[in-house]
């Protein structure tokens, strides 16, 4: 049993890119679903598939590649709050991932979003990972 979904998320998509992989699959939840419609639009990833396997469902993700180094185009992903401190940011406190080249994923009042959108709306929120 995993304590920590959004964790086991990243991790996931971290260990299969480190294996080479290009295709990971995750358990589904609508905000996994959220966070990999996030990555798609940003460009992190190829594209996913959801798929219902009369359970809890499944994400497959197809992840993306630098076709000349072969280095993913997900170079870091951070877990920031975590069950044991969680960590939330006004429209205000939000800070740039990477000086700007990365995306912070934000669970706000008004659904799953980026730093962006959230500064953009002027929500704040529980800060769940950063990705660059």
């Amino acid at each position: 049993m995993v304590t920590d979904t959004i964790a086991d998320f990243l991790t996931r998509i971290r260990n299969a890119q480190m294996a080479g992989h290009r295709i990971v699959e995750i358990p589904a939840s609508n905000l996994k679903k959220r966070m990999t419609e996030i990555l798609y639009n940003q460009g992190y990833i190829l594209k996913y598939k959801f798929e219902d396997d009369n359970k809890q469902g499944v994400i497959k993700i197809a992840l993306k590649y630098d076709p000349r180094t072969k280095q993913p185009a997900i170079q870091s992903l951070e877990r920031i709050s975590r069950p044991g401190l969680r960590q939330y940011a006004g429209p205000a406190d939000l800070r740039r991932v990477k000086n700007g080249l990365g995306v912070a994923i934000i669970s706000t009042s008004k659904g799953v979003m980026t730093d962006k959108e959230a500064k953009a709306q002027n929500v704040g929120g529980e800060v769940l990972c950063f990705v660059a």
